[in-house]
């Protein structure tokens, strides 16, 4: 049995604009998008336009907020029927649904339109993909089907966030500064060999 993953898409939630002076209560945006690469995570991933093919159709799914259950549902698609109207078009797996009259609800729709949710990200089970190792060393993986989607969520922070790859390049970069105060350690040597071991 596939384990269930999870994947985050920056910048594609909005609340839509309501006629007039009312406003709107419906969230829509993007969980997936086809053939675009995910940031490196470990490896370089793509998921085929037809992935999700047939799935929809026979999953339970529910929209989240942070992939927890906990704080509330704010919307379901049964086997494709529900408050959650899931769509796969040319660009990917769309989602809309009208928040519920609910503090998470209300919650959420403050959120997405400050600004301070701006992405979503689904989770899911692979029934197939493919590997291949290219000739910029890069490992890539290929959904090319999903044999089951759990939920899509609007998240504040993906699993990788910006912020852990610029401590990442803040780490390096003091690493760096310790090694050049060494100047006797040059690359090469046991000694700088020592001090990268030490640091890392």
């Amino acid at each position: 049995m596939s384990k269930k993953e999870v994947r985050f898409l920056q910048g594609q939630v909005e609340v839509r604009k309501g006629d007039g002076d009312k406003k709107s209560r419906t969230i829509s945006g993007y969980a997936a998008v086809f053939d675009s690469d995910s940031e490196d995570m470990g490896f370089i991933e793509r998921l085929d336009k037809h992935c999700f093919d047939g799935v929809i159709e026979k999953s339970d799914v529910v929209a989240l907020y942070n992939h927890s259950e906990a704080p509330g549902v704010l919307a379901r698609s049964v086997n494709g029927e529900g408050t959650l109207k899931l769509e796969v078009d040319e660009r990917g797996l769309r989602c809309e649904f009208e928040a519920p009259n609910t503090q998470l609800g209300n919650d959420m729709i403050e959120s997405v339109e400050r600004g301070d949710i701006r992405g979503m990200s689904f989770a899911f089970t692979v029934e197939k993909d493919n590997w291949e190792h290219d000739d910029k060393d890069n490992y890539r993986r290929t959904i090319v089907k999903v044999s089951r989607l759990y939920d899509v969520s609007l998240v504040v922070t993906p699993a990788y966030s910006a912020t852990s790859v610029e401590t990442k390049g803040l780490d390096e970069l003091k690493a760096q500064e310790l090694l050049d105060q060494h100047k006797g350690a040059a690359p090469g040597t046991w000694y700088y060999d020592k001090l990268r071991n030490d640091i890392y």
